[in-house]
């Protein structure tokens, strides 16, 4: 390939340059240097079948004017690297809250057909957390527009009803703040904070702190963020959720050009780019509300995907049943109008 064999002369001439003449070497040569190295590496294990390779053209920071080329090798399928690491070993186990389906990870991870799988019961049960689907709202990016002020009525009458901590999930910073400078026009009474883009530790930090025992107002977050898992706000601290997308990777030619690789290799592009890892997320910031056994709360899953057939397979069994028959079973799925 030209490129590799460009990029292992330059590599030698820096050898050389560093053998001959180190102090003349600045920092942003070496620091291409190191990144030469590692995108050799990468390209030496490259095949289509498991990996992607693209280029793009990024503005930076000093002026937007100036361009510079990204170019990246992504890794779409660790199967291939995965499996001499399992012949290695003994044994394997691999746990996880979200490992549905699980030909979907079988697949991804290169698992062996003899894998044993184990479906550890929850010990929760539908009776802690009612789930709402509101399936006249679409969050799509062409309807976002009209998707700010019905989302703002089912937070504020949810709120209203149950006045308390909630968390609200968009699926970008944009989103997240057309939706909440439209919900603070509309009910300027309810208080709500919102998550900064580069957040330091310290707003972070505060952010979280807006969740106390008796606290009372909705924290706006981004969908696979900081927020949306790894975080544990027990009892009142947190008493529901509103996710107010599908989450759904964006649609890019990255994105797009792995479901092709992911539609040749497993037959399933879209669900493998785009709606499995969509739903994992989503089940990680709905997870955010039931944290022990005592507590009760809701979720508002907001898109009209999500009355879907297929979209609902993916949620977790527990929210659909009571784990145990003498409880009184609640109404899990309750679709609602705006």
């Amino acid at each position: 390939m030209p490129l590799t064999s460009a990029l292992t002369e330059v590599v030698a001439a820096v050898n050389e340059l560093l053998a001959e003449s180190p102090a003349e070497v600045d920092a942003q040569l070496l620091r291409f240097y190191f990144d030469a190295l590692q995108f050799q590496r990468l390209a030496e294990s490259y095949a289509r079948v498991h990996s992607l390779c693209d280029s793009s053209l990024e503005s930076q920071a000093s002026t937007r004017a100036a361009r510079s080329t990204r170019l990246c090798i992504r890794n779409v399928v660790p199967a291939t690297f995965l499996r001499p690491r399992y012949a290695a070993a003994a044994a394997t186990v691999m746990f996880s809250a979200t490992l549905t389906p699980q030909h979907f990870y079988a697949d991804m991870l290169g698992l062996p057909e003899s894998t044993a799988w184990l479906d550890v019961e929850a010990p929760f049960d539908s009776s802690q957390l009612t789930v709402h689907v509101v399936n006249s709202i679409s969050t799509r990016f062409a309807d976002r527009d009209a998707s700010l002020e019905p989302i703002a009525r089912v937070m504020a009458s949810q709120y209203e009803q149950q006045p308390g901590n909630y968390l609200a999930f968009f699926s970008s910073f944009d989103y997240l703040e057309r939706a909440a400078a439209a919900f603070a026009a509309s009910y300027p009474r309810i208080p709500h904070w919102a998550q900064a883009r580069r957040q330091l530790d310290s707003e972070r930090a505060g952010f979280l702190g807006r969740f106390t025992v008796d606290g009372r107002g909705i924290g706006f977050a981004v969908l696979g963020g900081s927020f949306a898992e790894g975080i544990d706000l027990p009892g009142s601290r947190l008493v529901g959720a509103f996710i107010a997308t599908l989450g759904l990777p964006q649609t890019n030619p990255v994105n797009d050009a792995m479901r092709s690789r992911l539609e040749g290799v497993f037959g399933s592009g879209y669900d493998y780019a785009y709606l499995y890892p969509g739903m994992r997320k989503i089940v990680q910031a709905a997870g955010r509300v039931i944290r022990t056994p005592e507590d009760k709360g809701v979720v508002y899953l907001i898109d009209d995907r999500f009355s879907r057939p297929e979209v609902r397979a993916l949620l977790p069994s527990w929210w659909a049943r009571s784990s145990r028959a003498t409880l009184p079973v609640a109404v899990p799925w309750c679709d609602v109008a705006t």
